[in-house]
């Protein structure tokens, strides 16, 4: 099967939120930071000298705090952090237009063809990292490969403030030494089926059969077997067709006040208006989202025949959804999101203009 041999980075900024912490403050440099909840809640991002002592995102404060006594606890400043974003995608944007972005902090390019016309994807990554640096004083990690699975394979590879580049000769020999947890898509559980059936590494994934694959692993069976052979089609897509926006707050304090959730509902209803009419986006559908004290979860939603428009109706619509909760329990996090966006109308619009009127002259 020849594939087409493209030219991809994944740029991956190094504990971002935390570094961008550490940046502005210069007395937190070389500390052991965590951004996020000191007494409740949970750890959004934490620095490499927290990382030393078992600190990761995603992890309750509480247990952070016990792995790590002199942890040191931030706010998140997320006003901060799109602000330093916006300012390394216009980096990206120097070099191509076909800019993937999956978070703040990282983002596939495809350089193939780019628009300083450089033969090395090695040399675009280096001098976009530098460029970071200089302008925002933090560091970024990058892959650099024939496609978006191994380049971001290979971003991690020399972390933090390094690049990996895997050659498209390389390929093979780099996916059969490969430790299965390291390919994209096997978590945890996968991990361990894989180790109960003697598949370590990529050689051992690569012995194993389409239909033996499948049998095992169900739909996910075909894409091991392509991605162990290096077969990885998915194109860098610079306009994703957006299908929610969703804005949340974790609380420092669990609420349980029937005001402070006014409050919060108002302030929420406020903030996704804001970002809905900076997009021009519209929709029709409003889901209220909590997290109580002991991590249960409760989403409800109602759709609508006419699309929301006011900070008004969602507060409203979401105080609705907030009487069927099922619980009385203390709140750790409130959200509110919308879907059934005006911008899949853009698309079966954007999807009609572009049919070729040469078929149907043909047929």
């Amino acid at each position: 099967m020849d594939l087409p041999l493209r030219k991809i980075i994944h740029v991956d900024m190094d504990a971002f939120y935390a570094s961008v912490e550490q940046h502005d403050n210069p007395e937190l440099k070389g500390k052991p930071i965590a951004v996020g909840g000191q007494h409740r809640g949970v750890v959004a991002a934490a620095s490499y000298e927290a990382r030393k002592y078992g600190v990761r995102s995603a992890m309750p404060s509480k247990t952070a705090r016990e792995r790590c006594p002199h942890l040191i606890f931030v706010s998140p400043r997320f006003a901060r952090y799109k602000e330093i974003s916006r300012k390394i995608r216009e980096i990206f944007y120097e070099y191509t237009d076909l800019v993937e972005p999956l978070s703040l902090d990282e983002a596939y390019l495809d350089v193939t063809e780019n628009k300083k016309g450089m033969e090395s994807a090695n040399l675009i990554a280096r001098e976009i990292r530098q460029k970071i640096f200089e302008q925002t004083g933090l560091t970024a990690s990058a892959g650099i490969s024939v496609n978006k699975f191994l380049a971001k394979v290979a971003s991690d590879i020399n972390k933090p403030n390094g690049q990996k580049t895997i050659h498209p000769d390389k390929v093979e020999n780099f996916l059969e030494e490969l430790p299965v947890e390291k390919f994209y898509g096997v978590g945890k559980v996968t991990a361990n089926k894989m180790f109960s059936l003697g598949i370590y590494k990529g050689k051992d994934l690569k012995k194993r059969s389409l239909e033996e694959l499948d049998r095992l692993f169900g739909k996910s069976g075909r894409h091991y077997y392509n991605v162990v052979r290096g077969i990885h089609t998915s194109e860098v897509k610079p306009h994703r067709i957006q299908k929610s926006v969703a804005v949340e707050r974790t609380f420092f304090e669990d609420l349980f006040d029937e005001q402070q959730i006014d409050e919060k509902l108002e302030n929420l209803g406020q903030e996704l208006h804001q970002r809905l009419q900076k997009n021009n986006i519209l929709g029709r559908t409003l889901t209220l989202k909590i997290k109580y004290r002991d991590f249960s979860m409760f989403t409800r939603s109602i759709t609508k025949e006419e699309y929301f428009s006011s900070p008004e109706q969602y507060f409203n619509t979401g105080k609705k959804l907030w009487e069927l909760r099922p619980y009385n329990k203390p709140v750790r996090l409130l959200g509110l999101s919308l879907s059934h966006l005006n911008t899949e109308e853009k698309k079966q619009i954007s999807i009609q203009l572009k049919i070729p009127f040469e078929e149907f002259e043909n047929q």
